[in-house]
Order: structure tokens, then C-alpha cells, then sequence
């Protein structure tokens, strides 16, 4: 991972940063940072900064909590959240920690999940911690860096805007998805939850460092730049599949996710050429003809041609034109186990994963006859 300037606050300055960063490492999921944008900033401008720490400056004890939204990202369009989500979810965890929270950390950085912590941290009045447990967005609730380390899951508690607050003791990562989707589900297909709750000595060595920081950096990279897409690809030394318009978008909510795919027509030196991406709330692989260019759990993330803007897969729409990016995951996700996890099989594709760096150029970019 590239070393970005530390962050040490969220304020009005760089908060816009910050969403931009995370709508790039939502790979397409996560929510749309619109409505993270709007609470967080509300937060700000009644409360003042957010703190952001890292590990190492909290005490060993220290409770954290990962916060995201579960559920499908079209929904998380409609159902805006209710401040009491997090004051009811953070006094159950008191209860059942005997202590009250020390700091929040964002499950996911991709997407609203990576913006909404800062008001989630701003009501609770306690610092955002500079990491989070995907260095992206997945779908699934299994999928995060501490299930990988082979933490184990303690318990979830989940919140919902009825007011409905449940807590649940998964015996495994697998378990937990079942368990805290189907509260979702029933809850209009969307809750915030928050899962292993650890203390900071466990977060070391189980997250995914600096990941607010490098959502900051990201955002702030296009700002100014003669060429958005290109400052873009250089600051996150990605590969540039395919840049065309959107021609066909398969799109359908169901069992608390977004499923579908999108098909893009290549344009200008991409002319001739048909690429279409596969979606679980996240974009999972891109294919061309058949012939895999990039795939989970190396990040993939369309974004707007002319202004490099991150498009999730809810905002999708016919005759966009867009530009589709992947970069290797942290290291992470490339182990065995982590593969398990969130690796192209852990879909359901019947494929090998191969890193994004490693996958053949004779296709991308080279024109169809």
C-alpha cells in the first residue's frame, strides 16, 4: 500500500475528499456517499472535527466498534438513517461490555460505509480510528480482515430506524451473514450493525491500516488535475480496462442485495469491444468475451470518464460514460484463507483468482477487428 499523509481530523475542509475516496474504494457498493456526505457534514458543523487515531494511540483495552449499514445500497437511497440508530446500538454494546465505547472504525471504507463513521463517531463523541476491515467494499459480512486473521466472532448488534435493536451470537463468520442479513431483511432490507467488537490490542494485525487516510488521498488526487482519469490511475496505480457507454444494465434487489451486471460498449481506442461486469452490490468480475480481466478481491470501480467520479452500482445508468479501473487488493485478501473468503469462488465463479497486474494486455485497450 502506498504510505499517504496521515489524517489526523475529518473537518469541512477535507470531508468531500473523504467521500470521494470512499466512493473510489466502494468498488461500485457500500451505499452512495450522498448520504453520508449529508450526516456527516451536519455532524460537523454542530459538533466541530472528528478526531481520527490510530491503533497504536489508543490503550490496549480500548473498546472499538466497527459501524456499517447491512443491507441492499438501493434501499440505503430511500431509508435515510435515524440518529437514535447509533445512541441505541452504542448503549447496548455498553451493556453488554460493562464499558462504554472508546472508538468507531468503519467495517467497510468503500462507500457510505466509509463516510458515515464520522457522524456515527461525532454522536457518540468519541475519535474515528484511521482503518477499517476491508480496505474496499464487500457484500457479505463474513468478508472482513478480521474474520481472515481467524478472530472470532463474539457478537453483532444490529439497529434499525423502527427502533428495533438486536443482538446476535453467530457461532461463525458464515453464520453471521445469515443471521445479520436476515434482520436486515426484515427490517425493510436495511440496519446499522456493528460486528467484532474488539479491543484495540485485537484490531492490531487484524485490520487494514491508514484506510481513511488513503480515502482522503484518493479524493483530494483528481482536485485541479488537467486530466481527472489519469491523475487517478497514477495515484492508485490501477489498470485501465476499458473507458465507453453503458449499453445494458440488468439490475435486481432481493435477499438484501443488489445483483446484476452492466454491459460496456468500448469507445474511441477501446472501439469495437463489449465488457461487462459482474455486481453483488459490488462490481465482482469484468469479463471480455469470456476472457476474465479483473476480479474479486482486487478492487474494481467504474467511474465517470471526463471527472474520474466513482459511480456506484445503484447510480448506474444507460449511456453513461464511463471508465472501468482495478488494482490489487491489500495483501490481505491474497492469502488462502482470505481467497476462501472473498476470492472469485466465494461467488460463485468457477474460476481461479489471478492478481489484476498478472492478468495479459494483449485485450485491454486493443481494439476488436
Amino acid at each position: 500500500m502506498h504510505a499517504y499523509p496521515r489524517v489526523r481530523e475529518i473537518n469541512a475542509d477535507n470531508l468531500d475528499a473523504l467521500a470521494r475516496g470512499c466512493a473510489i474504494l466502494g468498488t461500485g457498493g457500500g451505499g452512495s456517499v450522498d448520504t453520508g456526505l449529508l450526516t456527516s457534514r451536519s455532524a460537523i458543523e454542530k459538533s466541530g472535527p472528528v478526531p481520527v487515531v490510530t491503533l497504536d494511540e489508543l490503550a490496549d483495552d480500548a473498546v472499538v466498534v466497527p459501524l456499517s449499514g447491512v443491507g441492499a445500497p438501493t434501499v440505503s437511497l430511500e431509508m435515510l438513517p435515524s440518529e437514535q440508530d447509533v445512541v441505541a446500538l452504542a448503549a447496548e454494546i455498553q451493556r453488554i461490555m460493562g464499558r462504554p465505547i472508546d472508538a468507531v472504525m468503519s467495517s467497510e471504507i468503500g462507500g457510505s460505509n466509509g463516510v458515515h463513521p464520522v457522524a456515527w463517531a461525532s454522536q457518540l463523541g468519541v475519535p474515528l480510528v484511521d482503518c477499517d476491515g476491508m480496505g474496499r467494499a464487500f457484500p457479505e459480512v463474513q468478508m472482513v480482515s478480521m474474520n481472515v486473521a481467524g478472530l472470532p466472532v463474539n457478537f453483532i448488534v444490529l439497529a434499525d430506524v423502527i427502533g428495533n435493536v438486536s443482538v446476535i451470537r453467530p457461532v461463525d463468520g458464515e453464520w453471521s451473514e445469515r443471521l445479520a442479513r436476515a434482520a436486515a431483511v426484515a427490517s425493510g432490507a436495511h440496519s446499522l450493525m456493528a460486528d467484532y467488537v474488539l479491543t484495540a490490542a485485537e484490531c492490531r494485525g487484524a485490520v487494514i491500516d491508514a484506510t481513511v487516510s488513503q480515502a482522503v488521498a484518493l479524493g483530494s488526487a483528481t482536485v485541479g488535475a488537467g486530466d481527472p482519469l489519469a491523475a487517478l490511475v497514477e495515484t492508485l496505480d490501477a489498470r485501465s480496462l476499458v473507458s465507453g457507454k453503458i449499453i445494458d444494465i440488468e439490475r435486481r434487489t432481493g435477499g438484501g442485495f443488489v445483483r446484476g451486471s452492466v454491459v460496456i460498449e468500448g469507445t474511441g481506442a477501446d472501439r469495437g469491444r463489449l465488457v461487462r461486469v459482474e455486481i453483488q452490490n459490488e462490481n465482482l468480475v469484468v469479463l471480455d468475451e469470456g476472457e476474465v480481466l479483473a476480479s474479486v478481491p482486487d478492487l474494481i470501480t467504474l467511474v465517470d470518464t471526463a471527472s474520474a467520479q466513482a459511480i456506484s452500482t445503484e447510480s448506474l445508468r444507460y449511456g453513461q460514460r464511463v471508465s472501468v479501473l482495478a488494482w490489487a487488493c491489500d495483501p490481505l485478501w491474497r492469502t488462502p484463507r482470505g481467497l476462501e473468503i472473498a476470492g472469485p469462488r466465494a461467488f460463485g465463479y468457477d474460476l481461479d483468482f489471478v492478481p489484476v497486474e498478472e492478468i495479459g494486455s494483449t485485450t485491454i485497450g486493443a481494439p476488436r477487428a
